[in-house]
Order: C-alpha cells, then structure tokens, then sequence
C-alpha cells in the first residue's frame, strides 16, 4: 500500500497540477480550514498521547501552525517569483534569475513530542512550493496520527498528500523509495539511518535532530525571572521538547538560589502536586518512562523526584553538582529532568559547551552585552536565544536547524520554501550582438584574450526593480540639490532669479 501510495502522488505530481500557484494557494486554505474546524478533536488526540492540557496544544502547536500558513498564502506569489540578480558586462542585455521551482516529490516524516507542528510545518512547505508529500507521522503519538490520517485527504489533495501511517517497518518500506527530499524530525540515531538511505538514492535531506541545548546562567542576572523561563521551557509538555534547556550550566555560588527559584516557580505552576495539575504532562510511552528512570539512577533530586509508572508520570525534576562524565549528560535527557552542572565562570562554560556536540539551541542568561556577545562569538549552535528560551523557534522570519550533530538544513516561514524548492539558474540571451562575444571564440590571441577578462571581471550590477527605484530618487535629489545650490550661488552674485521661479528654469537658459 505505500508502495502504491508513493506512485499515485508522483503520477498525480507529473501532471503539473502543483505548479499553478492557485492550486497550491487551495491547498493551504485546505491545511488552513482543518486547523480551523478540527482545533477540539486534535486537543482531544494530544490529551491522549501526552496528557496535554487543552490551552497548551493551541499556544504550543496550533497557533504557530496557523501563523505558518496565513504567511505562506499571503507571501506565495512573492516567494514563487523569478528573483533577479547582478549582472555584468557580458550579459548586460540578458535576463539573468533564479526561479524556484519544486523538487518533485518529499517524505515527511514526523516526531510524536509535538505531531502536528513537526508534522505540518513542513508539509505547509511542501505544498507552498509545489511538491507532492507523502506524510509519515510518528506511530508513537497514536491518537494524533490516527486522527490525522483521517482528516487530511478531506482537506487537501489525497493523491498528491497521501498519509501512511505504522511503525518501524512501514518506515524503513518508505525509505527504500526514491525521493527528491526526504525531512525527518527525531533522534540523531534514527537520522544517520535516514540519510544512509538517502544516500543510495542521492537524496537531499532536512534532519532536525536535537541534543543537549546549554542554558548558562550569568551570576549578575535576574535569577528570579531567568529560573520562572528555564522552568516554563524544561517542564512544558513534560520536557519532552527537542529544543527544551537540557542542563544548567552555572557558578557553584549561584547554585542553591538557582536550585531555590526553580522550586518556587513549579509551585507557581503546577502546585504543591504536579501530578494532579491539568498543565502537566506525562511520558509518551513505557519504554521512554524506563529511559528517562535509568537516568536518574544515582542521583538524590533536590527538586521534585517523585514518580508513578501506572500514569508514566514524573515530577519535574532538578538534580545539583551533576557531573560533567554523568550518563545524564550523555545523552538527550527527553523528560523532565534538569541536572546543574557548575562551572568557574563563563569561560569554563564555553569550553564545556565546545567541548561536546554542536547543540540544536544555546541559551544564555546574562544583562552584560559585552559577555553576551563574547559568549556567541566563542561558540556555535543551531539557534540562540539570549535571557529567554525556545522563543526563537516562534519567529517564523529566523531559520529553524541545526549544525553538525543537531541537524542539518533549516525551515520555518520562507525557510521552508526555500528549503524545498530547486533554485534554478536562468539566463535568456537573444541571438543579436554577437560582436560581443568574438572575445571567447578562438582563433585566440593576446588582445582577445584580454577583452575577456576584463568582460569576466567587470563589476556586478545590480538591475533589480528595487535598486532601480533608489538609483532613479538618488538621482532626482541629487539633480534638485544641484539646482537649489545653482540658484544659492547665483542670488549671491546678486543676479535677479525671479524670473527662474516663474517661467522654469529651461526657458530661462
């Protein structure tokens, strides 16, 4: 059946009926109708799958979705134009443009933490640049991706978007087939298998991986308002989020206050009982129950620590003086654990960060800019967010990736576009002028030799409709200014200019 699937989308694909920007804009309303109609039944799945209260699936999946696809209806005809670049000599006279055009057919495979953002932000992409998708959303989160293989083809095309749903088998099926994109979400594991079958294709792939993101906590900042963001963006959705702190990275003489701001903040949240809060989540499944319990192992929490596997539930957790050699700072901890390691200051806090893998998210606390920017030039990671967390990720303007173990290409807004587009190189020449190119054609000698390398390395100009507008208002306000400093010049060797105000300055001369 995915075999079949896979072949009904490249044939409907081959068409040509994705590539008229009204089809795709009739897509996206589609994607957009469903968010609108079906917001209850969807909160209901992830109440299912991850005891998800029903105000945060809105503000942690819903809204972003929605935003995503307002943007990519109201900026498609833009994004789909042919862009116009420099030119030089040679080709002066040419129509020379990148023109975005669709890959063919993407594989999108999703994470079960948040199914619908990680599923439907690419597929918004896909569509908004004229590709057929295959959707493969994550068997773990099971209502939503039952849900959602329901209520997809009754929005959009179901020949070119089909939904094929199962597990490991009907994954590694999908990936014996040929794509012209392949964008997976989840662990760096199941990401090196993507792009090993990539490989046998030539495929291009969007891995969005995860890892350890660092959260630095300056002592000279608000600790009070720094610990209230790092515990919303560690707890939230039972720290089961890619781009969650993973761990604290502070100075030992910050620690018990950090450890102390943290305690009262989850109380302001969630209340004396975490597990009988509507905000709190639990662990998707048993197995990641026992994962994120194996990690633990050894350590005495200071905060939180309380656990029950009949509800897979687990407190919001911090563990102090974790250190650096742990299992817990091996791995992505994926679960609402929060380990402090120390440090001596923020140097020893950028080559800790440095000395492991390039994270999918850095965050720093800290009010000194100078420190800040010390902190960004020395280190490097997927994104950045300072004296906040996760936020970055909601600006649809900023590319959303990571870099070397996190991932690899990026998305979000026009990101996504461009991401699953093929950019192609066009030049139109017409077949006059040809003195222009005797210069390139043997037979060779010195002064043809040299008419072409000064033709090749002539300056780039820029013929774009924008700069040809500000070209054009420079020079009426260069010509304007000319004329006022002319008439200035002239009244002071007392000549009468009246007549220049009134019967034009042409007619004058």
């Amino acid at each position: 059946m995915d075999r079949q699937a896979v072949n009904r989308a490249r044939e409907a694909f081959l068409t040509g009926r994705t590539r008229p920007l009204e089809f795709r804009l009739q897509q996206l309303q589609g994607l957009q109708k469903m968010l609108k109609d079906r917001q209850a039944e969807i909160v209901t799945a992830l109440k299912q799958d991850l005891n998800r209260s029903q105000y945060d699936t809105p503000l942690l999946e819903l809204n972003g979705l929605e935003a995503e696809v307002e943007l990519a209806i109201s900026k498609l005809a833009q994004w789909a134009a042919p862009r116009p670049v420099e030119k030089n000599l040679l080709t002066i006279k040419d129509e020379v443009y990148i023109q975005p055009e669709p890959l063919g057919m993407v594989l999108i495979i999703g994470a079960w933490n948040y199914p619908w953002a990680l599923t439907l932000a690419p597929l918004i992409g896909a569509i908004a640049a004229g590709n057929a998708a295959v959707v493969k959303p994550s068997e773990l989160s099971e209502c939503s991706s039952l849900l959602l293989r329901g209520l997809l083809p009754r929005y959009v095309d179901q020949e070119l978007y089909p939904v094929v749903t199962g597990g490991v088998s009907e994954t590694q099926d999908l990936l014996k087939q040929r794509f012209d994109h392949i964008f997976y979400t989840g662990n760096p594991t199941v990401g090196k298998l993507v792009m090993e079958a990539a490989a046998r294709h030539l495929t291009p792939v969007t891995l969005e991986l995860g890892g350890k993101s660092p959260c630095y906590i300056d002592k000279n900042c608000d600790l009070r308002v720094a610990c209230r963001r790092i515990t919303w963006g560690k707890f939230v959705n039972c720290g089961q989020t890619c781009i969650a702190p993973d761990y604290i990275l502070c100075e030992s003489s910050i620690q018990g206050r950090v450890v102390e701001a943290i305690r009262q903040t989850l109380l302001e949240f969630y209340g004396a009982d975490p597990k009988c809060s509507p905000d709190y989540g639990r662990i998707i499944n048993q197995r990641h129950f026992n994962r994120v319990m194996n990690l633990m192992e050894g350590y005495t929490a200071v905060v939180g620590g309380q656990t029950d596997s009949s509800q897979r539930y687990i407190a919001p957790t911090v563990l102090k003086d974790v250190p650096p050699h742990a299992r817990l700072m091996q791995e992505e901890i994926f679960g609402p654990l929060l380990p402090i390691v120390t440090v001596s200051d923020m140097d020893d806090a950028i080559r800790f960060v440095n000395e492991r893998e390039k994270p999918l998210a850095l965050y720093i606390f800290c009010s000194d800019k100078k420190a800040v920017k010390k902190m960004l030039d020395e280190t490097t990671s997927g994104g950045v967010t300072v004296n906040d967390v996760m936020m970055h990720y909601t600006m649809s303007s900023l590319p959303f990736g990571g870099v070397g173990q996190s991932g690899m290409g990026r998305y979000h807004g026009k990101h996504s576009f461009d991401q699953l587009s093929h950019h192609r190189a066009c030049l139109v020449r017409s077949l006059g002028m040809e003195s222009m190119n005797l210069a390139r054609y043997p037979p060779q000698d010195r002064q043809r030799a040299r008419r072409a390398k000064m033709a090749l390395k002539s300056p780039m100009i820029d013929f774009s409709k924008k700069t040809f507008v500000w070209a054009v208002s420079v020079s009426v306000i260069a010509f304007g200014l000319f004329i006022a400093l002319l008439v200035i010049l002239l009244m002071a060797a007392g000549l009468n200019c009246t007549c220049w105000y009134w019967r034009g300055f042409y007619t004058y001369w």
